[in-house]
């Protein structure tokens, strides 16, 4: 059973997603707060497997109750997806480097939030399906210059290879064909090499693809 807790300032909104989420069978939500600091609370008490977050709420907003989130040792096993109402909200692209797994809008199809819920608790999602490329592509553009190339110096030359497929917005089965290998193989080595550079999940993965120089602005095809 995935565990759910939802943070929206807005009533309808949360009312809407409980009744999709509910009415899954693999799905629970046993939580919801209007602002930032109840999400914590409720965070700390309830330990969801993932939240879902607004970026502008009340007293605290989802951008900094997510640093708190992610930066918490205690809670690192837990899953962060950020929701706007707009597709390329200047605010995503510092929710991804501060540990959000995910992004998705407000208006999404139910089927794709049902999609995104259950991709980014099992770890094979970045960002909501259909905006993915154009949102790694923005954050391209916006990145720092790279860190120095030693940072990937723990991976295998397939590890930087598979790292540098995600970076450009590949899905598992996508990099597997890509390489003429099975979906499960390009699975390990994504999970390999989020193991071996410390990141969270594979949202900070594509971050250090960008921010190391393996990957570059320009590069999507």
């Amino acid at each position: 059973m995935i565990r759910v807790l939802l943070a929206d300032d807005q009533l309808l909104v949360r009312a809407g997603f409980r009744a999709l989420l509910d009415a899954q069978g693999d799905i629970e939500v046993v939580g919801d707060a209007d602002d930032g600091e109840r999400a914590l609370d409720l965070v700390r008490e309830l330990r969801p497997d993932i939240v879902l977050m607004d970026i502008r709420m009340p007293r605290l907003d989802g951008l900094a109750a997510t640093r708190r989130i992610t930066s918490d040792p205690e809670l690192a096993e837990m899953k962060v997806i950020m929701l706007t109402t707009f597709e390329l909200d200047e605010y995503v692209f510092e929710a991804i480097r501060a540990g959000a797994s995910g992004f998705l809008v407000k208006d999404a199809e139910p089927q794709e939030l049902l999609r995104a819920v259950r991709a980014v608790v099992g770890g094979d999602a970045l960002l909501s399906p259909g905006v993915t490329r154009r949102l790694i592509a923005e954050f391209a553009a916006r990145s720092k210059e790279p860190a120095a190339a030693d940072a990937l110096a723990a991976l295998t030359d397939r590890e930087r290879e598979v790292m540098a497929l995600a970076g450009i917005g590949l899905s598992n089965e996508e990099i597997a064909r890509r390489l003429v290998v099975s979906p499960l193989t390009a699975k390990t080595h994504v999970s390999r090499a989020m193991v071996k550079l410390g990141a969270r999940d594979r949202a900070q993965l594509v971050v250090l693809a960008y921010e190391s120089g393996l990957v570059r602005p320009g590069w999507l095809g």
